[in-house]
């Protein structure tokens, strides 16, 4: 499950898995922020806030997950991860290779540094 919200004023979205990704989290995300992006053209951010990374039901949500950063990646500015999960603290290792978007990790207890860091680019 992927639970998500859209913070409109500041085109920040935060994404926060709490089980096993499904096809269906990303149809709803992809239903709830495509109209943003086609009125605005791009998130300024996203943040991605999770204890652990719970991984997909099956194999059909992984590949939906990986089509919807496909058609999603180039429309973000800056991902954050929020995390003391030593995966996600070694995504944006990975993460800046593949996406255009500027990759940064923060511990668990620095949420509201990075929410900061994902609007500074609001001016």
């Amino acid at each position: 499950m992927l639970n998500h919200n859209l913070l409109s004023t500041e085109g920040i979205l935060i994404l926060e898995p709490t089980a096993p990704l499904e096809v269906t989290d990303f149809e709803g995300l992809a239903r709830d922020i495509d109209p943003y992006i086609a009125e605005h053209g791009k998130l300024s951010g996203v943040m991605i806030h999770a204890k652990t990374f719970p991984g997909w039901v099956n194999i059909e949500a992984f590949f939906k997950h990986m089509r919807f950063i496909e058609s999603h990646h180039q429309k973000i500015q800056k991902l954050a991860l929020v995390s003391d999960s030593l995966l996600l603290k070694e995504m944006p290792k990975l993460a800046s290779n593949l996406l255009q978007a500027e990759v940064k990790h923060f511990p668990e207890s620095e949420y509201e540094d990075a929410l900061q860091w994902l609007g500074s680019n609001n001016q």
